[in-house]
């Protein structure tokens, strides 16, 4: 058994667990995440509670699964951000400093995703091996063509 091909699934798990947590604590309690929006000032505070939510979820959900975990690891990325920004570069305390460089740790992972993929354990790697079965013994436009 090659155990150096279930690391990608694992890897991708830890590196999105924090967004579930977050999204499922968002979900929880919607109020207190309404009253840190507005903490800081941003306006529309509902409204960017549900694209929060939608970001964190979705985005884990695909990476997680494999599935478009690409576009899951940029919508993590587009949620990560503007987060990173606006909540955590109070630089004064060395808990927002802590935030601020383990948001950028984790979006260092997050592009390892967009460049390589969910790797061999993902249902885009099953999809593309579907993908590639069903085309196989095709013939090609010129042999059908002879």
């Amino acid at each position: 058994m090659n155990v150096q091909r279930f690391i990608p699934v694992v890897a991708r798990a830890f590196l999105v667990i924090i967004f579930v947590r977050s999204g499922v604590g968002k979900l929880l309690d919607p109020a207190g995440t309404i009253e840190q929006i507005q903490g800081v000032g941003l306006p529309i505070a509902p409204l960017l509670l549900i694209g929060a939510i939608a970001l964190e979820l979705v985005g884990a959900a695909s990476v997680i699964l494999g599935y478009k975990a690409q576009w899951g690891a940029i919508l993590l990325i587009a949620f990560l951000i503007p987060t990173t920004l606006i909540f955590h570069t109070d630089f004064g305390n060395p808990m927002q400093v802590i935030q601020f460089f383990k948001n950028l740790s984790i979006m260092g992972g997050l592009l390892m995703v967009v460049a390589f993929g969910a790797g061999a354990i993902s249902l885009d790697a099953r999809t593309a091996a579907s993908h590639s079965a069903t085309y196989a013994n095709r013939p090609t436009d010129l042999e059908s063509r002879r």
